[in-house]
């Protein structure tokens, strides 16, 4: 029964299909929106996309979606059959950024569980004033096309009111093999026919009321018999071929042919869709004088499975090697992130097993054991790749969102301003992305706010009018560097400086000019602090840069802010790759144990005294191959107990981190091994080059250093 048809499945393709919908729009609107015009590809796009989120939300009865998605589509059904000339482009990229964000406000009411209660009429009315504009410029020459009249149907079936101008046909769909719930595009392809048709009839019949009827549809295809007063171009129009739809085959037949429903000329007949039509014309006229049974009358509602006699199923359509196809299941984000903790506690119960000290018992045979422990360990180190990789999500509807950011932004600033993206395919965790979203979205907008002046103080100051905002992105020795730049004023320094020392954030004892720029720049991140005298819609009170650093801190990444006054700034978030887990060297100094990454080690070198050269202020330096490089020792660094004084007793392990190179100096090796991050405490962070800890084998914890946090 139809009644108890689940709706919450349906609710979720609905959702999904509308969201990646919305972004495709949503990017194609951006990527043109500083031409002259939509190209006609776009514009014919862009209408199928509302055309499609009209017919599923008329399905869902998200009435306010439906009508303002109409609306919108009306505007580009014009655009798209009668080509005016001077149409108000950024007006128009305007209006379809506004329908798409009201869309999916409603969507996310509805996600929330809640009504989806938007009013849209003051766009829709917006909409027709912009339409009435439109169509007033046209000019005399161009004949108004027919309206795009929308009709909710008043039932399933309508009645065939055949007329002389009355045009039957035969229409096969095939759907992509990886359609998930296939019965439901089937019927938001009904119901868009359902505009032009006079009599509508289709197989399978129970699309909604069957669940199964899916995998007939994937398997069989979807049969509809259509009436109606259009051509077979205007039945392409509504059923194009797209994400979800393959193929479609349509075939004009005759009133007869159409009366006699989908199993006309007897159980061998075949609707053949491949031949040309003189070919068919020739067959049939061969069997013109052959004896027909006589059909048996069409009722309302007698569809092909009421009628269809048994035996060898028809085919319709040739089939379409179904391998070439990538099969796609979506997956709760919430338990990928159980599978990913799993595996994390997998991999250190690994290293429990094979770092147990039975194992150290003189005389034992380990032959069997070592190879066992081998396959087990290359089968841990596949399994989390797949799950890692599974979590990795390019950075490319992030970089979107930002260009929207600017887009809204430099518009309600008055500002002209150039959006370029670079590295946006590159992947990081999903995770990582949920934390970076809202701290890059204060960094563009002050780029656009703060950074780019306005066009009478860029051309006073010698620059182009137009001004540019950067984002990029790219990875190095398992961290991803995301850059907002821009072509602006730069940061002030000593405005800063002076707004810091009103505040009382200047060291005591330390001068002014003591102080570098980093420092001086690093002030801008502190609660409450804005140099804007004026408090704006985006900026002037203080709040933003402390939120962008602590959402960075808290997944273990750093804001590092480099400017030139009268030409830009760059603010730069560095963090990790994943969360999860990494491969590490592990090492001793004292009794203490530490993890650095396996990709910021250059080499591990044996060193003697006499390579040694020591500085009259402590520091210390070695000479490797003719290149000189600064020391730490990690004993003294942290103020360790018992760790070795000599350089000979110990070894040095050489960091290559952003160009700068640092030697370390530890006790001793213990090996590489897996390391499944785990995070500190704020106040242990504060202590510089250590990013997090982690679990050894033995059940002893160790710090996991940051090279970059060393070298500063």
């Amino acid at each position: 029964m139809a009644e108890e048809y689940n709706t919450e499945g349906m609710l979720d393709v609905y959702l999904y299909e509308n969201e990646q919908l919305l972004e495709q729009l949503q990017e194609m609107v951006l990527e043109q929106k500083d031409a002259d015009s939509f190209d006609q590809d776009s514009i014919n796009e862009i209408f199928r996309t509302m055309h499609t989120i009209k017919g599923s939300s008329g399905i869902m009865m998200f009435d306010n979606i439906t009508a303002i998605s109409h609306k919108l589509e009306d505007v580009f059904y014009y655009l798209r059959e009668s080509h005016p000339q001077n149409v108000p482009h950024i007006k128009l990229v305007e209006h379809v950024l506004e329908v798409a964000d009201f869309i999916t406000d409603e969507m996310e009411k509805i996600k929330s569980g809640n009504t989806p209660d938007g009013n849209p009429d003051d766009i829709i009315k917006e909409l027709d004033a912009f339409l009435e504009t439109i169509k007033s410029g046209a000019g005399e020459e161009v004949e108004p096309p027919p309206e795009n009249v929308h009709e909710e149907p008043k039932q399933f079936y309508i009645a065939p009111v055949a007329t002389d101008a009355s045009r039957f046909y035969k229409v096969y769909i095939t759907f992509s093999p990886d359609t998930v719930m296939a019965n439901i595009h089937a019927y938001k392809t009904v119901y868009a026919m359902k505009e032009i048709a006079e009599d509508l009839l289709y197989s399978p019949e129970d699309i909604i009321s069957d669940e199964g009827s899916a995998d007939v549809i994937l398997k069989e295809g979807f049969k509809i018999l259509l009436q109606a007063q259009c051509t077979e171009g205007d039945i392409r129009k509504i059923i194009g071929v797209g994400y979800d739809i393959e193929k479609v085959d349509i075939y004009e037949c005759k009133a007869e042919e159409f009366l006699q429903g989908f199993d006309f000329g007897g159980p061998e007949q075949q609707i053949d869709l491949d031949s040309s039509v003189e070919v068919i014309e020739a067959r049939a006229g061969q069997k013109e004088n052959q004896e027909k049974p006589a059909a048996k009358p069409m009722a309302p509602g007698d569809f092909v499975i009421k009628s269809k006699e048994p035996g060898k199923m028809k085919k319709l359509a040739k089939d379409k090697p179904k391998s070439e196809k990538a099969s796609f299941i979506s997956v709760n984000v919430n338990k990928m992130d159980l599978l990913m903790d799993l595996i994390g506690e997998l991999v250190i119960s690994e290293s429990v097993v094979l770092q147990n000290p039975d194992l150290k018992v003189p005389g034992l045979n380990l032959a069997n054991f070592n190879k066992a422990a081998a396959q087990m360990s290359k089968i841990s180190t596949d399994l989390q790749n797949v799950i890692m990789s599974m979590r990795m999500v390019p950075l490319t509807n992030l970089f979107q969102k930002m260009n929207r950011i600017v887009f809204d932004v430099s518009r309600k600033l008055g500002k002209d301003i150039e959006f370029e993206m670079i590295g946006e395919h590159t992947e990081v965790d999903k995770n990582i992305i949920e934390n970076i979203s809202d701290p890059l979205m204060h960094l563009v907008r002050n780029a656009v706010d703060h950074g780019i002046e306005t066009a009478e103080e860029r051309i006073q100051s010698g620059k182009a009018d137009k001004g540019k905002v950067t984002l990029s992105a790219r990875t190095e020795a398992g961290k991803v560097w995301i850059s907002v730049t821009d072509n602006g004023k730069g940061l002030d320094r000593e405005k800063i400086l002076a707004k810091a020392k009103k505040q009382g954030l200047l060291d005591e004892g330390k001068a002014e000019s003591a102080y570098t720029d980093k420092e001086i720049y690093q002030f801008i991140t502190l609660p409450g602090f804005s140099t804007n005298e004026q408090v704006t819609e985006y900026s002037g009170r203080g709040v933003g840069m402390d939120v962008v650093v602590q959402n960075i801190q808290s997944i273990g990444g750093t804001l590092e802010i480099e400017s030139v006054p009268g030409f830009g700034s760059t603010m730069s978030l560095k963090i990790p790759l994943t969360l999860a887990i990494i491969d590490g060297i592990v090492m001793e100094s004292g009794t203490s144990s530490f993890v650095v990454e396996t990709g910021v080690v250059k080499e591990f070198v044996s060193v003697r005294e006499d390579m040694m050269i020591h500085e009259p202020n402590g520091e210390e330096f070695i000479m490797i191959r003719g290149e000189c490089y600064p020391v730490i020792r990690l004993g003294e660094w942290y103020g360790l107990k018992e760790y070795r004084r000599s350089v000979e007793d110990g070894m040095m392990l050489i960091f290559e981190v952003e160009g700068k190179t640092i030697c370390l100096f530890v006790d001793r090796l213990i090996g590489k091994q897996e390391i499944v991050v785990k995070p500190i405490p704020s106040y242990v962070k504060k202590v510089k080059g250590l990013s997090g800890c982690t679990q050894l084998g033995d059940g002893s914890i160790a710090l996991i250093l940051d090279p970059v946090g060393l070298i500063e």
